[in-house]
């Protein structure tokens, strides 16, 4: 049976949907938009070096997995470093990671350096994205959760379109245009910092690791910002609370919260061993399976189609700016695909929007695939981006609410990782398929792979307007 939650966490989810939790939605969208631009950036950069170094299909493919190689491991050590340091704190660091790293490969020389910088790029990328979704999941009113983190996943389109802009503008003025693109790409280095001392902790981790005083600061915070009258700030008593801190949490507090569990109370700290292997225990199996299908499923077909847009539409006989022009228009359509998913979710729940999107995705690449006329390839590659983005929301918006608060990072690092494998697959097998069957073959496979994404996806628990699970230790103690 798991632990009742704390009084905290019953205030903290009894609230609205305040300024701080804007203020959270936008500090954190704009991380995951900085995210998005510079995975954006990378299928433009392949176009101009397809020609400025000239490059094989072979070699372009090497630069895109090496960036998805480095987002499978830091998509795996994020999620378990984020339960075990903290979400803001993991989310900081792997900002400054791949700002770091993208403006670094502004500099490369020869082909072996892009490839490694790509690799490390690739570990902070990975990793920022599941523990963003499981921070701003944990702060979310649960009434409205889902359509909050569709929302947050919408911050792609606005750095995927920067990127657009970025390609058709920045890139084509010279023979160096890529690494004005890559010191663009820079800017997160210094959004980290921002991210670190702005943004507070989540408060269930906090909860988890005993550190009430936090807990109850930030907590008092969002009263505060909801108008709540009897939002008081405690004042510190003497003593030691569980985190060395002296505070007021140790006593009911004037506004009636009840005491909080004593430490011993507390659900146990698990080893990295444990967080892994509790993916696979009783209660979570068949939603992990699930969840990894859909995961590699959906990274496959996303990646191997628009990492690989611009190329294609090259190979199809359009001018490289046209090329970029066209991406930058389908790249728009995310937009109403993510908003019609955030309605959705609340409306029809996560595991439903998610199936119905990845089978309008399904449909769309196959009519990609097959459109000979120029409208044609316009409007089918308009409708896979609508399909394709909404059911990337709907997908952030189930995945961390299938874990309890010990387990919610690993797990979403854990399904992102897995995805990330597919989508280092993906950009080597698309010259392979395009070579065989062409554009029909491609996209097809594609559709496939949407298909039983859609179908793993009705598996998928919907926790629509429920609170978030916190851990089981007798699960633990099997493990």
């Amino acid at each position: 049976m798991t632990l009742p939650p704390s009084s905290r966490l019953a205030r903290l989810d009894a609230l609205p949907f305040t300024p701080k939790h804007r203020k959270l939605l936008v500090g954190s969208g704009l991380g995951w938009a900085l995210d998005a631009m510079d995975v954006g950036l990378i299928s433009f950069v392949l176009a101009q070096l397809a020609v400025t170094w000239q490059l094989g299909s072979a070699e372009l493919s090497w630069i895109a997995s090496a960036g998805f190689v480095g987002m499978a491991v830091g998509a795996s050590l994020g999620g378990l470093l984020a339960d075990r340091l903290g979400r803001r704190q993991v989310f900081a660091i792997t900002l400054l990671i791949f700002g770091i790293a993208t403006g670094a490969a502004a500099l490369s020389w020869s082909l072996g350096v892009l490839i490694v910088l790509r690799f490390v790029v690739g570990l902070g990328l990975g990793a920022e994205l599941p523990v963003a979704s499981t921070y701003m999941s944990e702060f979310a009113p649960p009434r409205i959760r889902g359509r909050i983190i569709v929302l947050l996943e919408a911050f792609w389109a606005v750095g995927w379109t920067i990127a657009a802009l970025i390609g058709y503008f920045i890139v084509p003025l010279s023979d160096n245009g890529w690494r004005w693109a890559f010191a663009i790409g820079a800017i997160p280095a210094i959004y980290a910092v921002i991210v670190r001392f702005g943004m507070p902790e989540s408060v269930r981790f906090l909860e988890s690791r005993g550190r009430t005083a936090e807990a109850e600061a930030t907590v008092l915070a969002f009263e505060q910002s909801a108008g709540r009258a009897d939002a008081v700030t405690p004042v510190p008593e003497s003593g030691s609370a569980s985190d060395g801190v002296g505070s007021a949490d140790d006593s009911p507090l004037a506004s009636g919260t009840a005491a909080e569990p004593t430490a011993a109370a507390l659900p146990p700290r698990l080893s990295a061993r444990q967080q892994v292997a509790l993916l696979w225990a009783g209660p979570h199996r068949r939603q992990t399976l699930a969840l990894w299908v859909v995961w590699f499923c959906v990274n496959f077909s996303y990646y191997g189609a628009f990492v690989w847009l611009p190329s294609i539409l090259v190979a199809s006989g359009f001018s490289l700016v046209k090329s970029f022009e066209y991406t930058l228009i389908i790249t728009l359509a995310q937009l109403p695909g993510y908003l019609v998913a955030a309605y959705l979710v609340e409306k029809w729940g996560r595991n439903k929007t998610l199936a119905v999107f990845l089978t309008g995705s399904a449909l769309s690449a196959v009519a990609f695939g097959m459109a000979g006329l120029e409208w044609q390839v316009l409007a089918a590659g308009m409708l896979l981006s609508f399909f394709n983005l909404g059911a990337w929301g709907a997908l952030y918006a189930v995945t961390p609410e299938l874990y309890p608060t010990e387990l919610r990072a690993t797990g979403a690092g854990w399904a992102a990782g897995v995805g990330r494998i597919a989508s280092i697959i993906a950009p080597l097998l698309v010259p392979v398929l395009s070579g065989v069957g062409g554009s029909v073959l491609l996209f097809s496979v594609f559709a496939v792979f949407f298909l039983v994404a859609a179908g793993a996806a009705l598996g998928l628990a919907d926790k629509r307007g429920k609170a978030l699970d916190e851990i089981t230790p007798a699960v633990v103690e099997r493990v």
